[in-house]
């Protein structure tokens, strides 16, 4: 079984499995006169293949314990998927990047600081949703349309925190 410690989720780290959502980091302009502040174009949406569509959902999720013990990893092949909590709810994010098959050496964990969600690049394997402490709310943004758009590869991996 593959062991794996979630270090802090920083962009830099995460940059080879998609996008790091923190408006704490981010730039903003203000709009509605003044009145609100738009952190703009913070993920790379991708939606591939034919018919495809974004759509925008909400995920309520059951905390995991730890450590957590995964029997796979999954992957949406043709577009993106974003997970932004709503509660400032903490996460474990598991990745692996893409690609037909999973290499165990390159198996990544994180942990989420409750502010931050990421966005899985299409293809990028990824562990089911994990949300620790407390039943969680995400807003979710994914690929809608024809075509299979999930994959799932075994693969036994232990998560736990520094």
């Amino acid at each position: 079984m593959l062991e794996l410690t979630a270090r802090p989720l920083t962009p830099e780290a995460f940059a080879p499995f998609g996008d790091v959502i923190d408006t704490r980091t981010s730039e903003y302009f203000p709009i509605n006169a003044g009145r609100t502040r738009r952190y703009h174009d913070l993920a790379k949406v991708e939606t591939l293949g034919d018919e495809a569509r974004t759509l925008i959902s909400i995920f309520v999720s059951q905390p995991v314990s730890l450590p957590l013990t995964l029997d796979f990893l999954e992957r949406h092949p043709q577009g993106s998927q974003a997970f932004m909590p709503l509660h400032e709810e903490r996460f474990l994010v598991v990745v692996a990047p893409p690609g037909e098959s999973i290499d165990p050496d390159s198996v990544r964990a994180f942990v989420t600081d409750g502010h931050q969600g990421v966005n899985y690049h299409a293809g990028t394997w990824h562990a089911i949703q994990s949300v620790l402490e407390r039943e969680g709310e995400f807003l979710v943004v994914d690929r809608g349309g024809a075509g299979n758009n999930c994959d799932e590869h075994p693969l036994a991996v232990r998560v736990a925190l520094d």
